[in-house]
């Protein structure tokens, strides 16, 4: 998982850097599942900060989470937090759609079982 951090109308500093790492490994349970993380921190006038990711799985899915918070940390705290419930929703569901038999394959387990009791 590549993890690029993009700072807009403002200077990402060192801390800010490894305190964002810190919360990445909060996403190691789907390292596998997932290809970028590209995060954009855009400074406003008046309003804060507007944080943005775009989690890019491996199958070419890809969704965006995005979060506006006055103070910086308290921003990237709500990121993760929503980050990590929308990974482990499509983690779930790709489980979900895993384990289930489709149509074909149970048809083709019933011609299976036909064939073999004639």
């Amino acid at each position: 998982m590549t993890t690029e951090i993009r700072g807009v109308h403002c200077e990402i500093d060192d801390q800010t850097r490894e305190y964002i790492d810190r919360k990445v490994a909060r996403l190691e349970f789907a390292k596998e599942l997932i290809v970028g993380l590209p995060i954009t921190i855009t400074k406003g006038k008046k309003q804060g900060y507007d944080l943005e990711t775009t989690v890019h799985f491996r199958w070419g899915k890809s969704t965006r989470v995005g979060v506006k918070e006055f103070d910086l940390h308290k921003g990237v705290d709500a990121l993760f937090d929503k980050l990590e419930e929308k990974v482990t929703r499509v983690k779930a569901k790709l489980q979900h759609h895993k384990g289930e038999a489709t149509v074909r394959t149970a048809e083709s387990a019933e011609e299976a079982g036909t064939e073999g009791a004639e």
